[in-house]
């Protein structure tokens, strides 16, 4: 093979040839309309271990008065209505309310915190939040009114489980029903902005990814077809919904295929196999940490019933994981890469050969095309590592309010910022990033926000947050530190100055290494790949 470039196959998805335009509420018309006392929703709360089950016919119900509810609470075509809930079938019911009206629907982790909420919010202008009263131990309600001061165009916050007037129950469900015409009439286009998504990047701030269902559809459909999904597959998604990957197989593909959608709020590896056997799932996805977990503990009681595909992505997969999943738990494991901007970039296949699974991050999906260049832009031949670029229908279609950040060039070539080599088959592998994050169990971590809090630390002259690898989770982070003189910062106060500052857990570093210099380059900048190397040494002791 020659130079390496690869993808964007005539279209052998059937799915995206016949897709007609259809958006995501349209499938759950189809689906409800034919089918309608089919299972689209299997509910699992971790905290008293309840299970709610929604037909389509439910759903499609409680859509209704859902999208009926944020008329009246103001909510315009293109508004953006930002929703922080773990893995419930409100976030499914929530985007196709939204998609009813043609409102934007803005998924936000759990996890954020003051800092991130009141950034993600006022950037995004929402005018409706829509969050748990309580989730793990964290009162969200009393955390958004924190907030709250901050967000000029914030007008309701209404609250899953509340007990108040702006609970989710009494506002959005306790409402009439739909509304057709008004339906129809604010019934968006394929090319009009469905999905507002952060992402992480090297700029200090998040980056508000926006998708269409033109876009989310390219990707969606192929996909499917690739990863060998039917109506017969019930989904098990255990990753976050408020994840892009989590998204587009926990909250599109089951009802594009009118299958159940199986969701567990609180990943726990104990019950799993229980949840997987007891709704009959075939098909789930998730991080390595996920799939580590599972093969463990389904190797320890008897395989994983009728599972037969799991797909992982966010971190290398090991090869004697593979071999396990297949040998002791009883499924086959797919390998992908994604991002936030671009989708499922790439899968592996059912029937491809285990080497690929763990040597590579699959086949470029259908509809976009894969190459890799050196720094000045040149094709790179296969097995050459270099700096990779996609160009494709799942592109999105830009950073909220950040055009300059549009780094898709004239061809329509958009820059990851990863790198990566082509093997002759043309499976892409991915060999680092030029990006500045960490990537702890498939959650990207905005290494330069942390670096940013810290450095107001007043004990802090220098930092900077490296990935130190991980068996479990393949990457922690690790902050090296140079102090200003007379300092000094112990571990526990660095994590107790991140939780002041309102910073999420999971973004604190996980290890503290005082140094009396940073690394650096002739033009003063650290040199982060002598602090990774560092990181990796003391990994290993």
């Amino acid at each position: 093979m020659g130079a390496a470039t690869v993808g964007r196959e005539r279209c052998s998805s059937d799915r995206l040839a016949g897709w007609n335009e259809r958006l995501l509420t349209d499938y759950l018309d189809l689906v409800a309309d034919e089918s309608g006392d089919d299972i689209a929703i299997v509910h699992h709360w971790y905290r008293d271990g309840a299970r709610l089950t929604l037909t389509f016919a439910d759903l499609r119900a409680r859509v209704g008065r859902i999208a009926a509810g944020l008329t009246r609470l103001g909510i315009e075509r293109g508004d953006v209505v930002s929703v922080q809930l773990p893995n419930w079938w409100h976030l499914i019911a929530v985007h196709l309310a939204c998609l009813r009206i043609g409102a934007v629907t803005n998924p936000l982790m759990p996890i954020f915190r003051e800092r991130e909420l009141s950034f993600m919010l006022r950037l995004a202008e929402s005018k409706v939040v829509i969050i748990p009263k309580l989730f793990r131990d964290t009162d969200h309600e009393e955390l958004i009114q924190r907030v709250r001061p901050s967000l000029p165009a914030l007008r309701h916050v209404v609250v899953v489980g509340g007990k108040g007037p702006n609970s989710f129950e009494q506002v959005l469900l306790g409402g009439a029903a739909e509304a057709l015409p008004l339906f129809a009439e604010r019934r968006p286009s394929p090319d009009d902005v469905v999905q507002l998504l952060y992402t992480s990047g090297t700029t200090g701030e998040p980056k508000g990814v926006q998708h269409t269902t033109r876009t989310l559809m390219s990707n969606v459909l192929p996909s499917i077809d690739r990863l060998g999904l039917t109506k017969s597959d019930p989904i098990f998604c255990p990753t976050p919904l408020a994840h892009q990957l989590g998204f587009i197989i926990g909250v599109i593909a089951p009802i594009v295929l009118g299958s159940p959608a199986v969701l567990q709020d609180v990943w726990n590896p104990q019950v799993a196999p229980e949840r997987i056997r007891e709704n009959r799932v075939t098909f789930a996805t998730g991080a390595t940490p996920f799939l580590a977990d599972l093969v463990e503990e389904c190797t320890r009681n008897g395989g994983a019933g009728p599972l037969t595909g799991f797909l992982s992505a966010g971190a290398p997969i090991p090869r004697a994981l593979v071999k396990r999943a297949r040998e002791d738990a009883g499924f086959r494991v797919l390998s992908a890469y994604g991002m936030t901007e671009n989708i499922l970039v790439s899968a592996t296949r059912p029937d491809d050969h285990e080497q690929k699974v763990y040597e590579t991050d699959g086949y470029p999906t259908v509809g976009l095309q894969l190459r890799v260049v050196d720094e000045q832009g040149h094709e790179l031949p296969s097995g050459t590592a270099g700096r990779l670029m996609t160009r494709g229908t799942s592109t999105f279609v830009g950073y909220l309010k950040r055009p300059e950040l549009y780094n898709v060039d004239e061809d329509g070539w958009f820059e990851t910022g990863d790198l990566a080599r082509l093997d002759q088959d043309g499976y892409v592998t991915i060999t680092g990033r030029l990006k500045d994050v960490v990537i702890r169990g498939g959650e990207n971590i905005p290494v330069v926000e942390i670096e940013n809090v810290l450095y107001r630390h007043p004990g802090v002259r220098q930092v900077a947050i490296v990935a130190m690898k991980d068996a479990r989770l393949g990457e922690r982070p690790c902050a090296f530190v140079v102090l200003k003189p007379g300092c000094s910062l112990a571990f526990t106060e660095l994590r107790d100055f991140l939780k002041e500052s309102g910073v999420a857990r999971s973004y604190w570093p996980e290890r503290l290494e005082i140094v009396e210099t940073m690394p650096m380059t002739a033009t003063g900048k650290i040199q982060k790949f002598v602090l990774r190397d560092m990181a990796d040494r003391l990994s290993s002791t």
